[in-house]
């Protein structure tokens, strides 16, 4: 007769062959798969179940072969403007970055994870997908849309008016400006890329773009309300190289005709623009870094400078003004120390508001035969006063002595001098708005001007 102890020992038994045989049968698919993958691995549907990590990536270079003859034909209003090719942007799968992803199922340094993946693969069946996706080098795209913007983007240029006879007339029509949208089609173009499909030979993108509306058009030109001249800037430029006066000339030339909107705040850095040899300036010195130098656009702050007395004379709220480093001659050619404004593009602007009763027109004058620039504005009056005191100078300061640098690239025995000396001291003035309706707005200008040394290089050079 069986007793219960007989039936559970053999219970037991058949327990431990199977256990037994399942480990054999394990160890031996391990041994089995040592450098492949397990089986029922799929990527993209494609079973890479007991093949190599190397088969993986052999497989996804034969793939990306036919993505580099891919070709991205770009168009902007209906027309092809460039076209990219799969090989330009590096249009690839990442073979070797998908093996080793399915070659660590079944490898995992989680325990239970490892386990369960390996007996799952082996024994049941079970598939284990992962989805590949196509990379590109995003740089290449980002610098051909910003290739596109330097030729397919420009401003909206406002019309430019004249002032004659007591009323505006117009000499400058306006034009209107456009915008790529530069995000919409790096936004697409990644679409494009994810919804790709093997049989894809050539993929059209197109560029969207806005139109920008000028501010000021000769349409609106009987509703600005210009009457009658309402203040002038003047600055004597005296003493200034060929090339500075070029500058000076060619910067207030962007102003001739500007008209500033009602209520408006008005940027000299936006209205003069990109001031370099790109765009016609020449080298002459400027203050940049603590230092007098040769700079693209010398001269810009004569301008600056007349456009702020201009603002001063007209009785307009300055909105941002900064002074010079140090005195620089030519601001006090005519005028004392303190009625200057430096700029220098982004930082340092000079900002006025135009809080008139019509729009403010421009008109701006070289006259190259007495070294005079004058700015003027046209607009409406409306009873204000402006009283500028006289500025105050104190606490001046001799200029340091000056500084001989050794300089190997000039020859022995010649002397260069590179920045000048200047006097240093504190420079104030008061501004004052006095409103028709009583009202009275006040301000100070204050300058610090540091003592300037000479620096002079001398050549050490045999």
């Amino acid at each position: 007769m069986i007793t219960y102890k007989k039936i559970v020992v053999g219970f037991f038994a058949v327990i431990l062959f199977i256990l037994i045989i399942f480990t054999q049968s394990f160890l031996g698919w391990e041994k089995t798969l040592q450098g492949q993958l397990y089986p029922n691995v799929k990527i993209d549907h494609q079973d890479f179940g007991k093949k190599t990590k190397t088969d993986v990536v052999d497989y996804f270079n034969n793939k990306n072969l036919s993505l580099k003859k891919i070709s991205f034909s770009i168009l902007l209003d209906n027309q092809p403007i460039a076209t990219l090719s799969g090989r330009q942007i590096n249009l690839h799968y990442d073979g070797p970055g998908l093996a080793e992803r399915a070659y660590l199922i079944g490898r995992s340094s989680n325990t239970t994870s490892r386990y369960y993946q390996k007996i799952s693969s082996i024994f049941f069946n079970q598939s284990f997908q992962i989805s590949s996706t196509i990379d590109f080098d995003k740089e290449t795209v980002k610098q051909t849309i910003n290739n596109f913007e330097e030729s397919f983007n420009k401003p909206a240029k406002n019309a430019l008016f004249k002032f004659e006879n007591g009323k505006v007339v117009n000499f400058l029509q306006e034009e209107y400006g456009q915008e790529l949208n530069s995000e919409k089609f790096l936004t697409d173009f990644d679409k494009a890329i994810f919804g790709l499909r093997s049989d894809q030979k050539i993929i059209t993108i197109v560029i969207d773009k806005k139109i920008i509306k000028p501010e000021i058009t000769l349409a609106e030109a009987n509703s600005f309300g210009i009457e009658e001249y309402i203040g002038e800037g003047r600055s004597d430029y005296s003493h200034s190289i060929p090339e500075r006066i070029h500058n000076i000339i060619l910067g207030s030339s962007k102003f001739n005709g500007v008209l500033i909107p009602k209520d408006k705040i008005f940027s000299f850095n936006e209205a003069v623009g990109d001031i370099s040899s790109s765009t016609g300036y020449k080298p002459a010195y400027i203050i940049k870094a603590g230092k007098t130098v040769l700079g693209d656009g010398g001269g810009i702050c004569q301008v600056s400078t007349t456009f702020f007395r201009a603002a001063l004379e007209s009785g307009l709220p300055i909105v941002e003004r900064h002074p010079h480093a140090y005195r620089v001659g030519y601001y006090e050619n005519d005028a004392k120390p303190g009625l200057d404004a430096t700029v220098f593009a982004p930082s340092v602007d000079l900002k006025i508001k135009n809080d008139t009763p019509a729009y403010i027109l421009i008109q701006t004058e070289v006259d190259e035969n007495n070294n005079l620039l004058y700015f003027r504005f046209y607009g409406k009056k409306d009873g204000r006063k402006a009283e500028i005191s006289t500025p105050v100078l104190w606490d001046a300061q001799p200029p340091p002595d000056p500084l001989y640098q050794d300089d190997p690239s000039l020859k022995r025995g010649v002397t260069k001098q590179v920045d000048f000396a200047a006097w240093g001291g504190k420079a104030r003035f008061n501004y004052k708005i006095i409103y028709n309706d009583g009202r009275v707005a006040e301000d100070q200008f204050f300058s610090s001007y540091r003592p300037w040394q000479a620096v002079f290089l001398v050549g050490t050079q045999d």
